[in-house]
């Protein structure tokens, strides 16, 4: 099946297929690199249509973009199925399921088929935008996803810790680091994913609010020691991903970033240790070092999990 498009759609050398797709599609760029990863039988051109130095008029652009279109070497272009079926026969690999696509009825049923996938094309391409980090260095991805699940569970602490006190240095306290941690998690929600996020989220914000609530409820040596301990953890937490990347100039985005959220969390750790002004009992220090496995043991599970 042959669909008619536009000669000076876009240029193309003499002598090769041309592909056209819509690189601004993240299903379309997967697909394509695979393709791109193969040895070619004849030359192949790979045209992103989505691109505005291809000097496609805005109408012509957005059709193109639509479907997957081929054009080739003697100018005749293909739509669709059709079009996937022509560079099918170019990949090593996949010439079988050209031959296929070739044979009597066949075209037309996967013509049916591809125009089915395209209605649900925008859902689909919402879930890959979900999941793509590519914007991410991937040694990196486990860190942020454990920033993300801290930095929920921090503002669960905080929001513990509002709801079980009555004294108002505690809430003065509370509000101000309340708000500090809720801008960093809204960072991290723009750096991570949805999907890519920990699946434990619940269980940390529920940690996170209990570990708020308890100490608050026994005083404000409990909350400061509390707050020490936790900003503690996150500091060096924070350190050990900016040594991570330091010497990289692409993540240098990433690094500030990260500098800024620590200095934040290093000026909380600054003031809980101001307003500690007596060593905690054994109680308190006992919940402190509980505190610490607890982050140890929740930073290894949200890097996988």
């Amino acid at each position: 099946m042959s669909v008619p498009v536009e000669k000076n759609a876009a240029p193309a050398s003499c002598d090769a297929l041309t592909v056209m797709f819509d690189g601004a599609c993240p299903l379309c760029r997967r697909e394509i690199g695979l393709y791109q990863s193969l040895e070619p039988l004849r030359p192949v051109q790979w045209l992103d249509v989505s691109e505005a130095q291809t000097g496609l008029a805005p109408e012509e652009q957005a059709r193109l973009m639509a479907r997957f279109h081929v054009r080739m070497a003697d100018g005749r272009m293909f739509s669709g199925a059709a079009a996937f079926i022509e560079l099918w026969l170019t990949m090593p690999g996949w010439r079988w399921l050209g031959r296929i696509g070739l044979l009597p009825g066949v075209t037309p049923l996967l013509e049916w088929a591809y125009v089915r996938f395209l209605r649900l094309r925008p859902r689909l391409q919402q879930w890959v935008r979900a999941t793509e980090m590519r914007h991410l260095p991937a040694d990196v991805v486990a860190d942020l996803r454990s920033n993300h699940a801290g930095e929920s569970g921090a503002v669960a602490v905080y929001r513990g810790m509002l709801w079980a006190t009555r004294d108002p240095a505690i809430q003065e306290f509370a509000q101000r680091h309340l708000q500090t941690e809720q801008e960093h998690l809204e960072v991290m929600n723009a750096l991570l994913p949805p999907l890519r996020r920990s699946w434990m989220l619940p269980i940390w914000r529920f940690a996170g609010y209990v570990t708020g609530a308890l100490p608050a409820l026994v005083g404000r040596p409990a909350v400061y020691a509390t707050v020490a301990t936790i900003e503690t953890f996150v500091d060096q937490h924070y350190k050990c991903q900016l040594d991570l990347l330091a010497d990289r100039p692409e993540a240098d985005a990433l690094r500030q970033l990260l500098t800024d959220c620590r200095n934040d969390e290093r000026e909380h750790l600054e003031e809980a240790h101001n307003k500690l002004l007596t060593k905690p009992g054994l109680i308190v220090q006992g919940w402190c070092k509980a505190i610490q496995v607890g982050s140890v043991l929740g930073v290894w599970l949200t890097r996988r999990i």
